[in-house]
């Protein structure tokens, strides 16, 4: 190794702490949140995204329309249609996200997004970011809130995932010493843990639940999860009527799948690649990844998804109206929670519990064999028409 490889080494890592340092610095002079009962219209962008993503975010903006008629006919709610996040044009342009996308998007106040393609290695688009992990930092959406509810199994798990540092924030910004040597960076800070650990805390105390389970892997990764649980540990002073407990993530993997622990489990609140690995495996105990939704929080902004790919075999095999729209109708009804039709939200949760999970008079299987997603979609919206909706899902829930 050469000196001037370590010295380009030590430049390159040099840059990366002065830019971190401004994040820091920008995070600590940040305002309050937005309040959404005083804004007329609220603005909702609907970004289809590629792959599956046009076909099943089509869907589910028909049931936002659906629920929010009223709203939106008297002015209250506007529901914009944002093109462009396609990774054929992000390619053209070598961008995670377009400058012109992004800028339709930060007009809005909330986003519902269709998945996005990232490219691999040996795939045919260059190697840019994640347009995921580029909107998340552009709009400052640092909580990844995801729950996951299996009845019968007794399962009632929310998941917030640091969103904005941890091992993806410089995931693109590694550096090659040399061809022998390649190294990555992971980053944690005080303001960017303390703000996705009281959040979790917070959302426990609120809502009664008395248990937040911190994932770390502070044993081995010291310095960056061990400011995560030393964060975790302060913060937990200020709850006293909460219990909390940390898990590494190794074991943690392993006992959401363990019956005799599942349901011990409520909040956890993880940094991010931790963050990933198991709000994907909630997912996938609740039915497949497919199942879930997902939040993405931050005080100006806010951006629901689905939590699964692109699928572009489905559109190779010309599949995609077959594909599953479960995830970002979730995601829906999050949004609508969020920005404050909490009964709105719940009549939609209470139909995909239906739908899904107890009547399951329509399946959807992603193939021929099942029904399409515009015909989930209008079972969907049936269910949430039925007068006793309640009484039957209360009934189901016994």
């Amino acid at each position: 190794m050469s000196e001037e490889e370590i010295q380009n080494a030590v430049k390159h890592f040099e840059e990366l702490v002065r830019d971190q340092l401004a994040r820091v610095k920008k995070m600590k002079e940040e305002g309050d949140w937005i309040d959404y009962s005083k804004l007329k219209p609220i603005i909702i962008g609907v970004c289809g995204g590629d792959g599956i993503g046009p076909a099943i975010t089509a869907h589910a903006s028909e049931i936002l329309k659906f629920l929010l008629d009223e709203e939106i006919k008297s002015g209250k709610i506007e529901i914009r249609k944002i093109e462009g996040l396609t990774i054929e044009n992000r390619a053209k342009v070598m961008k995670a996200i377009p400058d012109d996308v992004l800028e339709e998007i930060k007009k809005c106040h909330v986003i519902l997004k269709g998945p996005t393609t990232t490219p691999w290695k040996g795939s045919p688009w260059p190697n840019i970011e994640s347009a995921n992990v580029a909107m998340r930092r552009a709009l400052d959406l640092f909580a990844n809130v995801r729950p996951v509810k299996v009845p019968e199994k007794n399962i009632d798990w929310m998941f917030f995932r640091e969103n904005t540092e941890g091992a993806y924030v410089l995931g693109s910004k590694g550096v090659n010493v040399n061809e022998d040597l390649a190294i990555d960076f992971k980053v944690i800070t005080s303001p960017g843990a303390e703000r996705i650990i009281r959040l979790a805390f917070d959302y426990a105390a609120k809502n009664n639940i008395n248990k937040v389970s911190v994932i770390t892997k502070a044993n081995v990764v010291k310095a960056t999860d061990g400011k995560f649980l030393d964060m975790a540990e302060r913060i937990a002073k200020e709850y006293p009527q909460v219990e909390w407990d940390d898990w590494y993530i190794d074991i943690a993997t392993a006992k959401l799948i363990d019956p005799a622990r599942q349901s011990q489990f409520r909040v956890f609140v993880a940094p991010n690649l931790y963050g990933d690995i198991i709000t994907d495996e909630g997912g996938q105990i609740q039915g497949g990844v497919g199942t879930a939704g997902s939040a993405n929080i931050g005080k100006r902004y806010a951006m629901f998804e689905a939590i699964h790919g692109s699928a572009l075999k489905m559109i190779k095999e010309g599949r995609e109206k077959y594909a599953d729209p479960s995830s970002i109708i979730k995601a829906t009804a999050l949004l609508l929670n969020h920005i404050g039709f909490v009964e709105k939200a719940k009549k939609l949760e209470m139909a995909l519990d239906i739908c899904a999970q107890f009547e399951r008079k329509k399946k959807i299987t992603g193939r021929d064999t099942g029904v399409t997603g515009e015909e989930y979609a209008e079972y969907i919206k049936e269910t949430i028409r039925r007068p006793d909706l309640e009484e039957v899902w209360k009934s189901y829930q016994k």
